[in-house]
C-alpha cells in the first residue's frame, strides 16, 4: 500500500533562451539603461512577458521594448544590484518568451513626438533648399510603411496615409506633407500612452492570488507560504489547482491548461521531463514537478499575458466592425484616385485620402473594452477581454450553481455522527486531514471546523479528488474516503444503510451530509449547512430588470436542500437536484437549443464543464482554480453584487461602441463630403479627422469610466438571514 511520494535522482534540466540573444549596453545613465537584444527581433517573441519581467524587479520603476530596433529602456533606481538583476535576468529567459504570434511594441516618446512637430513648424520659416530633406526625412517612415502594406496586405489605412503625404510632396507642399506625418504620430503617441496606462492600472488591480503552495518533504507532502518556495522545491498539484511555478514534470501524469497563458483552449498531456507554466491549471490527474523558476517573476508575467490574450480576444461584434473598416478603405483610396483623375488635383485627392473610417472604428472598440475592463475590474469584476463584455451583455438566462454561488459558501459543521468507536473528533480529524487539499467549500468547512476545535490534522499521502463526488487519502496506512452518499456506495460499494436513520433527521432540516470510510467500512456522517448570501435576493431581482427573463437553480443536493433554498428566493424560477457535473451541461444545452443565451455561476471544478458550455461562464473569488480558468467573468470579490455590477458595465459598454461607430461613419463622411468639393484643404483635413478620432475616443473612455446606475431593486425581505 502507498504511503507517500518518492524522491527521483535523475537529473532536471530547464529551457532557456540560447546564447545567440546576447544583451549590450547600448548607452547607460545612472538611473537609466539602454540594451540591445537581437532575440526582440524574432516574430514569435513575447515582448510583454519580457517587460512584465523586468517590471516585478525591485528597483525598476519603468520599462519601453522596441521589438523592431531590438532595444530596451529601463529606468530603475541606481543601485548596481537592480542593474545586476536586470542584465542576469535578460540573460536567463525561459522558454515561454517565445510563442506564435507574438506582438510588436515601439518606443515613440513624448521628445520624439515633439521633434517631430518643430521640423513640421520649422518648415514654415526655413529656405526652400532646406525644406525638401527635412520634409522627405520625416515622410520617410510613413512613405515606407505605406509600400511595405500595400506589397503584403494590400490597400489598409498605412497605403492611405502614404500615398496623402505623397501627393503633398509631389505638389511641394512640403508642410503639409510634414504636418501630417505629425498628427499621424500625436495619434499613435495617444493610442499608446493609451493602452499603457489602462493596461498598467489593469496589472496594478491583479494580483497573484496563490498564497500557499504544497511540497514534499521527506516524502510528507508540506504546505508552505508562496513566498517561501525556492527553486529545487518538489511542488505538487492536483486537479483543480493552478500551477504556481514555472517547472520541469518529475513525477505523475496530469491534463494540464495552459490556456491564461498561451491562449489554446485545449489541454495538453504531462509527463515526466516536460514543461510547465505558472499559471496553467491541472484539469485531471496529479503531477509533483521541480521548480524552476520562483518569486514575483513568474507571476507578473503571468498577469501580463493573462492580460494581453485577454485584450486579443476580441468578440464577433469586434471583428465584424474591423471587417467593415477594412472594407471602407479601399473606397476611400478609389475615390481619392477617381477624384484626382477627374479634376487633376493634387490638393483635393489629398484632403480625402487623409480621412479614413477604419481609424477609429477600429480604436474605439478596443479603447472601450479596455476603460470597461478597468472600470469593472476597480468595482471587483475581471471580465476576460471583448468577447466576456460582449456574452454578459447578450446573456438571456443566468443559471446557478447552489453551494458558493448563492449561498454564502461558507459552509458550517452541525453534526458530527460516528458510528463506529470513535470520538467525534477523531472522526473530523481524518475527515479534515483528507480534505485539507481540496479547494471546495465543504472541504473548507471540515478543514475550519477541525481548527476551530484546536485538532491536530494527521499527515496524508496519495490524495485522489473525485471531482464532484470526493476525495481519497491515505493516512497512517489507511484508505479513508470522504464525499456523497453517491460516492461512497455506489462507486466504492461501501453500504451506507447504518446512517439511514440520522441521515434523514439532518436532511430535515435542510443540512448537506457528508458521508467518511476507512478501509472499507462507513464510520460516520458529518452535516453541513449553509445559507442564502444576505444580497442575493435584492442581487437577482436587479439582474432581472436588465433585462434576464430566467433565473435557474442548479445543485447536486437533495431535493429537499433544493427547495428550501428556492423557496428564500422568489426570483429563482426553476430549480434542478441531485445532478452529477455532466447533467448540468447538458441542462445548459438543451436550453441553448431552445434558443436561450446562458449565463452559468459556479466556483467548484465540477463546475468547468457548465462553464464552458454556457456562452459565459462566471465564477467567484473563492473558486477552484479549474474553474476560475474555465470562467470568462470573475468576481473578485465574495458579494454578488459584482455580477449585477459586471452585466450594467457590459450593457453601458454596448451602448458605447454602438454611439462611437456611429459617431465615426457620420463626422468621417462628413470630412469627406467637404474634401471632396476642396472646402477643406488636407491638413485642414487630417486635423479635423484626428481630432474627431480623439475625441470620439475620448467620449468612449469618459463613458466607460462612469459606472451605470443600478436598477431599482426591492428591499430584501431578510429571507436569507
Amino acid at each position: 500500500m502507498p504511503t507517500g511520494i518518492h524522491k527521483q535522482s535523475r537529473p532536471v534540466t530547464v529551457t532557456l533562451i540560447p546564447p545567440t540573444a546576447a544583451i549590450t549596453v547600448a548607452h547607460e545613465l545612472e538611473r537609466r539603461l539602454r540594451l540591445r537584444c537581437r532575440l526582440l527581433t524574432r516574430r514569435n517573441i513575447n515582448p510583454a512577458y519580457v517587460e512584465a519581467g523586468l517590471e516585478s524587479i525591485p528597483g525598476v520603476t519603468e520599462v519601453r521594448i522596441n521589438t523592431s530596433a531590438a532595444c530596451i529602456v529601463v529606468n530603475h533606481d541606481g543601485t548596481s544590484a537592480t542593474r545586476k538583476a536586470i542584465l542576469t535576468y535578460l540573460a536567463t529567459l525561459p522558454g515561454q518568451v517565445m510563442e506564435e504570434g507574438g506582438r510588436e511594441k515601439n518606443l515613440l516618446s513624448a521628445l520624439t513626438l515633439v521633434v517631430r512637430g518643430g521640423l513640421a513648424l520649422s518648415l514654415l520659416i526655413l529656405p526652400p533648399p532646406f525644406k525638401i530633406p527635412v520634409a522627405i526625412f520625416l515622410a520617410l517612415p510613413v512613405l515606407g510603411k505605406g509600400l511595405l502594406t500595400l506589397w503584403s496586405r494590400g490597400i489598409k489605412v498605412e497605403v492611405l496615409d502614404a500615398a496623402a503625404v505623397l501627393f503633398c510632396l509631389a505638389r511641394h507642399d512640403y508642410f503639409t506633407a510634414a504636418s501630417i506625418v505629425f498628427l499621424l504620430s500625436a495619434g499613435e503617441y495617444l493610442q499608446n500612452l493609451s493602452e499603457d496606462r489602462t493596461t498598467g492600472l489593469l496589472k496594478s488591480l491583479l494580483k497573484p492570488r496563490v498564497e500557499t503552495i504544497w511540497i514534499e518533504v521527506d516524502g510528507q507532502e508540506v504546505e508552505i507560504p508562496f513566498d517561501q518556495a525556492r527553486i529545487g522545491d518538489r511542488v505538487i498539484c492536483g486537479a483543480g489547482e493552478m500551477i504556481p511555478l514555472d517547472g520541469i514534470v518529475a513525477e505523475g501524469e496530469a491534463s494540464v491548461n495552459a490556456g491564461s497563458i498561451t491562449g489554446e483552449s485545449v489541454p495538453v498531456h504531462v509527463q515526466p521531463g516536460d514543461e510547465v507554466l505558472s499559471g496553467s491549471v491541472v484539469e485531471n490527474g496529479r503531477i509533483l514537478f521541480i521548480a524552476s523558476h520562483v518569486g514575483a517573476a513568474t507571476s507578473m508575467a503571468r498577469i501580463s499575458t493573462f492580460l494581453e490574450n485577454s485584450l486579443r480576444n476580441e468578440s464577433e461584434a469586434q471583428r465584424e466592425s474591423d471587417r467593415l473598416a477594412d472594407r471602407l478603405v479601399p473606397v476611400t483610396f478609389g475615390l481619392g484616385l477617381g477624384l484626382l483623375a477627374v479634376t487633376r488635383d493634387l490638393e483635393k485627392a489629398a484632403a480625402v485620402l487623409t480621412v479614413d473610417y477604419s481609424c477609429v472604428i477600429k480604436l474605439a472598440h478596443p479603447v472601450a473594452v479596455r476603460v470597461a475592463m478597468f472600470s469593472a475590474v476597480s468595482q471587483g469584476v475581471l471580465l476576460k477581454g471583448a468577447g466576456a463584455l460582449d456574452a454578459l451583455a447578450g446573456i438571456d438566462t443566468l443559471v446557478f450553481d447552489k453551494t458558493g454561488t448563492l449561498t454564502r459558501g461558507r459552509l458550517l459543521v452541525t453534526d458530527i455522527h460516528p458510528l463506529a468507536t470513535m470520538s467525534e473528533e477523531e472522526l473530523l480529524t481524518l475527515a479534515a486531514g483528507a480534505e485539507v487539499h481540496y479547494s471546495h467549500p465543504v472541504a473548507a468547512a471540515v478543514v475550519a471546523a477541525a481548527r476551530d476545535r484546536e485538532l491536530t490534522l494527521p499527515p496524508t499521502s496519495q490524495v485522489d479528488f473525485i471531482v464532484a463526488h470526493g476525495v481519497s487519502a491515505y493516512i497512517h496506512g489507511t484508505n479513508i474516503l470522504v464525499g456523497s452518499r453517491h460516492f461512497i456506495e455506489d462507486d466504492e460499494g461501501i453500504s451506507c444503510q447504518a446512517a439511514d436513520l440520522p441521515a434523514a433527521a439532518l436532511e430535515e432540516k435542510g443540512n448537506t451530509l457528508l458521508y467518511v470510510a476507512r478501509d472499507g467500512h462507513l464510520i460516520g456522517i458529518i452535516a453541513l449547512r449553509d445559507e442564502p448570501r444576505p444580497e442575493a435576493e435584492q442581487v437577482l431581482h436587479g439582474l432581472k430588470a436588465t433585462g434576464i427573463n430566467n433565473i435557474i437553480i442548479l445543485t447536486g443536493d437533495t431535493e429537499r436542500t433544493a427547495r428550501a433554498l428556492a423557496a428564500r428566493l422568489p426570483a429563482v424560477d426553476e430549480v434542478h437536484w441531485e445532478l452529477k457535473p455532466e447533467d448540468k451541461a447538458g441542462i445548459i444545452r438543451r436550453m441553448q437549443e431552445q434558443g436561450h443565451r446562458i449565463g452559468f455561476i459556479g466556483d467548484g471544478v465540477n463546475d468547468a464543464p457548465a462553464l464552458v458550455s454556457a456562452e459565459v461562464g462566471i465564477c467567484l473569488p473563492n473558486g477552484a482554480e479549474l474553474a476560475r480558468e474555465s470562467a470568462q467573468v470573475l468576481l473578485l470579490r465574495d458579494d454578488l453584487s459584482g455580477l449585477l455590477t459586471g452585466r450594467l458595465v457590459a450593457l453601458r459598454t454596448r451602448e458605447t461602441i454602438r454611439s462611437t461607430f456611429y459617431a465615426a461613419i457620420g463626422l468621417n463622411s462628413t470630412f469627406l463630403l467637404l474634401a471632396s468639393f476642396g472646402l477643406i484643404r488636407p491638413i485642414a483635413a487630417a486635423l479635423l479627422h484626428n481630432l474627431s478620432t480623439v475625441g470620439i475616443l475620448g467620449f468612449a473612455g469618459l463613458r466607460g469610466r462612469t459606472l451605470p446606475e443600478q436598477p431599482d431593486m426591492p428591499a430584501a425581505t431578510g429571507s436569507g438571514e
